[in-house]
């Protein structure tokens, strides 16, 4: 059985880079589910268990704050870990993610193998262990 995994990000090229590293890094996926901004994030989360979120922060609709704020207040999706992968963040704003469960977070231009490191330490290890390639995303 694989994991389910939802890509937050208003950006589609980010997006399917970030699908893409998940897939060269051997990650077992039952659904890679993607939203453009957090309103249509949190209707997936709604209706899909999902294991781990990789999410922006600057969106359009619904940043990723309001939507980590959003999932923090939710009985069951505050126990959903989430990794943001953001051009900004203030060491201040860094901190208050942290606070409403936000297990780490990346600057971009991020690397395969953060991406690879944050899935090991949220979902723990998987047989595979593919050579990932050490170019920046």
């Amino acid at each position: 059985m694989g994991f389910n995994i939802l890509i937050v990000d208003d950006s589609e090229i980010i997006r399917s880079m970030i699908a893409r590293t998940v897939r060269m890094a051997g990650v077992p996926v039952d659904k890679l589910l993607t939203a453009g901004n957090g309103a249509q994030a949190l209707e997936l989360l709604n209706s899909n268990w999902v294991d781990l979120v990789f999410a922006d922060i600057n969106m359009p609709v619904m940043d990723g704050v309001q939507m980590i704020e959003q999932m923090h207040s939710h009985e069951v999706l505050r126990n959903v870990p989430v990794v943001v992968i953001s051009t900004e963040g203030s060491e201040t704003k860094i901190e208050k993610l942290h606070d409403k469960g936000v297990v780490a977070f990346f600057r971009k231009p991020f690397t395969p193998e953060m991406i690879r490191g944050a899935i090991v330490e949220v979902l723990g290890e998987w047989d595979e262990s593919p050579d990932l390639p050490t170019d920046s995303f």
